[in-house]
Parts: C-alpha cells; structure tokens; sequence
C-alpha cells in the first residue's frame, strides 16, 4: 500500500515552516522537490568521484564515467527505451525540442511543409518551431481543444496530412491536466510518413511511459520535474534519426576527427552532449529514477489521481471558482480561478498562510487567450502531497475571498 507519510519523511524541506506555518508545496509542475537519497547522491559524487568524463584513464575519471553511464541506462530503461545510445542527456525539455527543432527541423522542413501543434503547447514546444518554419520557410497548424480541455481529434484527422512532417504535442498539459492520446496523433502522424515529437515534462514524472507504447519518433523530459537535479533533462529518439541528425553544439567531445577547415562527428548519443555536460545532475536524475522504481509509477499514477480529483471536488465546492480542464483522466495539475481576484493576488495571500501555488500564464499564452483569461492560478500536487494540505488550500481560499470581499 502507498504509504505517502513514509514518502514525506524522505523530503526534508517538507518540515520547514513559512511565515510561521508549516509549507504546504503545491508548485510542482513548476519543479518537485528532492528526496534525500537523490540530495546524498550529488553530495558522494562530489566527494569521492568528482573528475570529467569520457577523457581520463585515471580511476576519478573512470568511476565518473561509469556513474554518467549508468544514469543514461537507468533512465532510458524508465521510459522503455531499447536502445540507451538513444538518450540524450540535455539541460531539460527546452533544450530537448530546440535540439530537435535544430538539428532535424532545419535541415528537413521546406517552403509548404507543416508542422502540426496543438493550441496547449507550452512555449517550449511552440517557440522553436516558430522560429524553425521563419528559417525554412514551413507552415505551423495548430489542433483546436473542446470546452472540456480534450483535445478535438476530428480536427486533427483533418490537419495532419500529406504536407505535414511534425506533429508535437504535449503528453499531459501544465495548466489543464489533460492527458493526451498522444498514441492516436502518432499513427495520424506515421501514416503520413511525419514523425511524431511528445512533450514528456508533465507526464514522465507522474505517469508510467513506455516510448515503444507512444510509438513517437521524440520524446523530451525534464530532471527537475521528476525529483531531480536542476540543469539536467534528456531526449530520447530513434537511433537511426539520430545518426541522420546534424549537431545541434559543436565543441569537445562531439567530435571524431578535427581538422582545421572540416571535422567529422562522435557516434550517438555523445555527438548531441558537446563540452562538459551536467555530469553530477545526470548522476543525481539516475538517483531520482531509481527512487521512482522504489516507489512503482503506477501507485504515484493512482495517488495522484485520486489527490487530484479530491482537489477539483473540494476546489469546486467553493462557489463561483472556475476550474480549468476535463473532471476525469488528468494529472494532479488544477488550475482555477476566484472570481474577484487576480491570480497573482490569491497567490501572495497563499503564501502568508505557507502554502505555494503558482500564478501566471504558466508559459502558455496561447492556452490563456484560448480561455479568454490572463492568467489563472494553479495548484500541481505530486507524490508527496495529502488530502489534508488539499484542504488548507481550499480553506485558505475561503479566507482570501473574504479578505478580497470577491463576490459569492
């Protein structure tokens, strides 16, 4: 049985107290907190093994490189990924899709090609295609979603056609907690011999993934969301695109040969990881997978599940708060809004009786205009959090209505 009060005493910031309340973190999508196991794994890298990788015969040297190695098949194994030489370690999702967007969207797109996307991107996943199509000359389309927040798949039977040679879309949204079938856009996508990019960061840390199950082409994530270290991430591919791929950095280490006018490139996936890479991040994402392992993706699905559909319920019981999304099959993410106060407000407010939430657009303007807001205020949980701090959002909700005199 998951017990989640075992799991929190892994969490040491979750004692701290702030502004003399105990802290309820709600801010999750935004970035989890670390357990002690992944915190005493960075601490032993750089106490023992400190050295830099794939250059020293040295022992420091080798047992680094063992341990950079290890975390690349730990995490390629979480994602069931058959092949680890198909696993990029970057700085995070952003880096990820840029690569892609570089280093395959620049040298594949054309005049008249389309990128298909879908109106819920995060601004990851939209500004580098952006800025790919004003290069090359390629469309972007976009897939509407329904009033529910589900995406409209009759709409995107229609958009991904012969022209298209991209479709990305976000696994699970950061404001909606939609979760997509992103395996239904991939066979749209494959029968129109396009690939198929998935934006990992909201849902590698809360759901179990299977890349051969997605049957995408791309799959991107972040270190941080998931228990991680900061500065670590890692995208995921088919070999064989990534031998087809250009370089997205030159430098040190992605190379095989340099000579002075021309230079010939590293095998995967170190022709992606130029320079000094995050060595001790990427050993700290390997300590995180394992404890995810520890902890079965599937009870981490189950108990977010029912944490998340307890907080719209409770959420929606207050009267007149809108509440973003569909009401079954999303992630922890509730995203809202109190009728009379700005987001920003009932986030300050929040956060004199301890409790984190985030405000804002969520790096997802696009999404807000589409909900005709300018911004809404949002409450992520993850594995660590309780029904009990479910309920002291909502009463501090209640209390910060009061101090706003918003209307009932």
């Amino acid at each position: 049985m998951y017990d989640v009060l075992k799991v929190r005493r892994d969490f040491p910031i979750l004692e701290r107290e702030v502004n003399g309340r105990p802290l309820v973190y709600l801010d999750n999508a935004a970035t989890s907190q670390k357990p002690l196991q992944v915190v005493r794994t960075l601490a032993e890298y750089y106490e023992r093994h400190n050295a830099n990788i794939h250059r020293g015969v040295h022992r420091l040297a080798e047992e680094a490189t063992g341990l950079y190695e290890e975390a690349r098949g730990k995490v390629a194994r979480f994602i069931g990924a058959p092949d680890a030489r198909s696993l990029v370690f970057t700085r995070g999702t952003t880096e990820s899709i840029n690569l892609v967007a570089h280093a395959w969207g620049r040298r594949n797109l054309r005049e008249g090609d389309e990128v298909v996307l879908t109106v819920s991107e995060h601004h990851s996943n939209l500004v580098p295609w952006q800025l790919a199509a004003r290069d090359t000359g390629a469309r972007l389309r976009f897939v509407p979603i329904r009033e529910d927040g589900t995406l409209d798949m009759e709409a995107a039977e229609r958009l991904i056609g012969p022209r298209t040679r991209l479709v990305g879309c976000v696994h699970a949204s950061n404001v909606l907690g939609t979760v997509n079938p992103v395996e239904r856009l991939a066979e749209l996508a494959h029968a129109s011999d396009a690939l198929m990019l998935v934006d990992g960061a909201q849902s590698a840390p809360h759901l179990p993934v299977d890349v051969k199950e997605l049957g995408c082409d791309f799959f991107a994530a972040s270190g941080h969301k998931m228990l991680g270290p900061t500065g670590v991430g890692f995208l995921w591919s088919r070999p064989e695109l990534l031998e087809e791929m250009e370089p997205f950095l030159g430098g040190g280490e992605m190379i095989r040969e340099v000579h002075l006018e021309r230079s010939t490139w590293n095998e995967i996936p170190y022709k992606f990881e130029a320079g000094t890479m995050n060595i001790a991040q990427a050993i700290g994402l390997g300590a995180a997978v394992d404890y995810l392992n520890t902890l079965g993706m599937e009870n981490v699905r189950e108990h977010e599940r029912r944490l998340g559909e307890y907080a719209r319920r409770r959420l929606s019981e207050i009267e007149g708060l809108t509440v973003y999304g569909p009401a079954e099959g999303r992630t922890g993410v509730v995203a809202f809004n109190v009728p009379g106060v700005h987001p920003h407000d009932l986030s300050q407010l929040l956060d004199q009786e301890g409790i984190a939430i985030r405000s804002g657009h969520h790096c997802c303007q696009p999404l807000m205009r589409h909900l005709r807001v300018v911004a809404t205020a949002r409450a992520s949980l993850y594995l660590y959090n309780t029904e009990e701090e479910v309920d002291a959002l909502v009463g501090a909700i209640s209390r910060a209505r009061e101090f706003f005199g918003a209307p009932a």
